[in-house]
């Protein structure tokens, strides 16, 4: 399965773009075309052939087209707040922005919806529904920035997805453009549609089987109350070890937060929230439902946090204490920005049980890379963030963090787990996609991609390797609950 070359003529592709009606903002220029040279994940950059910002689902069906007639590759872009390089352009390729598509098309309080195009903010949602005593659960770390149609190509979760789930999980339809401009609705308004279920299919696709133009998003009653405490400890293992208390007590908290040493300092230093920085973990547990039920619930964490070693354990008083105790955990990727010239955070998700063995493996990996690392995840479902702290400014350490990163990836596939749990493949990850999928399954994700384009113009060279990559890269398939390393066989 060879790597695909395209070779476009920039100026027939212009002028075909340019002779759209009504017009559409076509960027050419390289100063132009330089903003998005990258999405969050910066080590990776190109220009674009061109960007073009269209305003309606006619202009994105027009434009996907010419694209198509062309032969001309494309990757749709939402605010460029992924972490995977799933938005990195292709330099042979358009850049279809949807940065235009921001209105709320329709709120149903009856219903429990919100129809939204993709350019619409997660935040927005949520801001928009506030006063009908509703909201939009997912709550990605960049809520405040990131975009629902980029939500949706990443399956993105956030802090509250234990309880409340992933994007999967909160939306019932979306609209989308395939690279032939045809307009397919996808799932329905009612909690099941007929026939396969493309809806999920579709969510965590990358932009590879098609351009998001609308999303139906489910909306959730505000709990009649809500409760935060935060644990302290002086061992991470000891943190990890009293998550699985607390899920193993038949306790499904809203969110269940961990942050390692580094990343509370950092968090501190940055959103001032009153953690304790002598700590070497903290854990963030949220509790909501009625009244009767939170009270039961808040009594039994703050005795299994006890009997956890927890060296301190409060309680937020009121709802502003709530709001910064969450603060601090969803600053701590840019607070970690200040305190390193760079970052690699990195996105795999394990079996609970494993979480301390993980971690301490983590600290392991550290150590021999000799690259500090702050972990930052959502502990409850077994997300993993760790944030690998470097200076691309000195030869070698970006090549040392990606290595580092491959190991952790590698790791969590040998524990049963995945190279991702919400940041996407993208380009980050495509290395170990060959890792933890064989031949025959990669082949098979293929076949997918060809059944919704088969020339392979959306979003090429990303997320699914191919087979050619995999033995050039060496890393053959490791089965899950084998160990790649005999030196962690122990774990």
């Amino acid at each position: 399965m060879p790597v695909q070359t395209f070779n476009p003529d920039r100026e027939l592709l212009i002028a075909a773009l340019q002779a759209l009606r009504p017009p559409v903002l076509i960027l050419t220029r390289p100063e132009e075309l330089k903003p998005y040279e990258c999405d969050g994940l910066s080590a990776y950059r190109r220009l674009p052939l061109v960007v073009v910002l269209p305003e309606t689902i006619e202009q994105v069906q027009a434009i996907l087209q010419i694209c198509h007639t062309q032969k001309v590759p494309v990757v749709a872009r939402g605010a460029g707040t992924g972490l995977s390089g799933g938005a990195l352009p292709h330099e042979q390729g358009v850049l279809l922005s949807l940065a235009k598509f921001t209105k709320i098309l329709d709120i149903n309080p009856k219903r429990r919806t919100a129809t939204v195009q993709p350019g619409v903010r997660n935040l927005a949602i949520t801001q928009a529904v506030d006063h009908l005593g509703l909201y939009y659960a997912p709550d990605p770390s960049s809520q405040i920035a990131c975009t629902i149609g980029g939500n949706v190509a990443e399956n993105s979760g956030g802090v509250h997805c234990l309880k409340y789930g992933l994007t999967v999980h909160n939306i019932l339809q979306i609209k989308l453009v395939t690279i032939e401009g045809e307009l397919l609705t996808i799932g329905s308004h009612s909690l099941d549609s007929p026939g396969y279920d493309l809806l999920a299919l579709m969510t965590g696709s990358e932009g590879m089987l098609g351009v998001i133009v609308e999303v139906t998003v489910k909306l959730l009653p505000k709990p009649e109350r809500v409760q935060v405490l935060l644990a302290a400890f002086d061992d991470v293992i000891k943190a990890g070890a009293a998550v699985g208390a607390i899920i193993s007590a038949g306790i499904i908290p809203a969110g269940l937060e961990m942050m390692d040493g580094p990343a509370i300092q950092a968090a501190e230093a940055f959103a001032q929230a009153g953690y304790p920085t002598e700590a070497a973990a903290i854990l963030l547990c949220e509790l909501d439902g009625t009244h009767a039920e939170v009270s039961e619930q808040l009594l039994r964490v703050h005795e299994i946090l006890i009997k956890s070693a927890a060296t301190e354990v409060r309680t937020a008083k009121d709802a502003q204490e709530r709001a910064i105790l969450w603060k601090g955990r969803k600053s701590a990727f840019p607070a970690v920005g200040r305190i390193s010239p760079d970052y690699y955070c990195m996105d795999g998700t394990i079996p609970r049980k494993h979480l301390p063995q993980v971690l301490q493996a983590i600290h392991e990996f550290s150590q021999e890379f000799e690259l500090a690392v702050a972990n930052v995840f959502h502990a409850g479902d077994g997300n993993l963030h760790p944030l690998i702290l470097f200076d691309a400014n000195q030869p070698g350490q970006l090549e040392r963090a990606e290595a580092f990163g491959g190991k952790i990836l590698e790791l969590c596939v040998a524990v049963g787990g995945t190279i991702t749990g919400e940041h996407g493949v993208g380009m980050e990850k495509i290395n170990q996609m060959c890792a933890q999928f064989n031949r025959l399954e990669l082949t098979q994700f293929h076949a997918v991609k060809a059944a919704f384009d088969p020339e392979g113009l959306l979003n090429p060279g990303k997320a699914v390797p191919t087979l050619q990559r995999c033995a050039e890269f060496g890393a053959l398939h490791v089965h899950q609950g084998q160990l790649p390393h005999a030196d962690l066989e122990r774990f």
